[in-house]
Formats: structure tokens, sequence, C-alpha cells
């Protein structure tokens, strides 16, 4: 999960990548919190196109105020994806809260690019 904030508003925009029991946790607390700051934004980073942005379209739009699929992650094959799009969320976010119960796998990578991009870090 990650944060992009604008000059004097504080966190505005939150990035999920929408894949873990993690990213719902996230995902429901930005929920809440949109009830006292309707201003912030929730958006759904996937990293690809899948059939049920389409078929579940009222679904997301529950969800999530945006689902976007970077352009950079069009031409990566499937099976890099979910890391490009991980570190598509790092490079263009403020603030990067992480999870991480091991010392390996994806969160722990982008924890590790994170850190390796000077990026503010929340271990949670």
């Amino acid at each position: 999960m990650a944060v992009k904030s604008a000059a004097g508003q504080g966190c505005v925009i939150f990035y999920t990548g929408a894949m873990g029991e993690f990213d719902s946790l996230f995902s429901s607390a930005v929920r809440k919190a949109k009830k006292v700051y309707p201003n912030i934004k929730l958006i759904c980073v996937k990293p690809y196109f899948t059939n049920d942005i389409n078929t579940d379209r009222d679904y997301y739009a529950a969800l999530y105020d945006d689902i976007i699929i970077p352009d950079e992650l069009a031409d990566i094959h499937p099976k890099a994806a979910i890391k490009a799009r991980n570190r598509w969320i790092i490079n263009n976010s403020d603030i990067v809260l992480i999870y991480t119960l091991r010392n390996y796998g994806g969160a722990y990578e982008a924890k590790r690019f994170a850190e390796r991009n000077s990026k503010r870090l929340v271990i949670i």
C-alpha cells in the first residue's frame, strides 16, 4: 500500500494492489477514513487487465474511486507484472506502508525496493 500526498492537504491518494488480506484491511481502513475526509481517493492498481474489471464493474466501483493499469506495465509479461506494479506504486508514492512476515517474497522485495529508493516507510 502506498500514499501520495498533496501540498498542504496531507495524504490524498491511497494506492492498493487489492490482492491480499493486508490489502483488504488497508482498503477498508481508507474507506472508513473517507467518511471523515471525503477528498481522499482509494485507487486500485492492477498489474494487467483481467475480465473481472468488466464483469464485476459495480463491485469495483463500490470499493474504489478508480482502477488503473499503468501504461508502463503494458508490455511486461504477466509473471513479472505484479512485481513491476508494486514498483510503480512505490515510485509514484510519497509514503509506503509495508507488512511482511518473512525475509523473502513479494512484500519483502517491495520493502527492499522502497528502502533502496529512499521512500518513507511505515512498517506494520
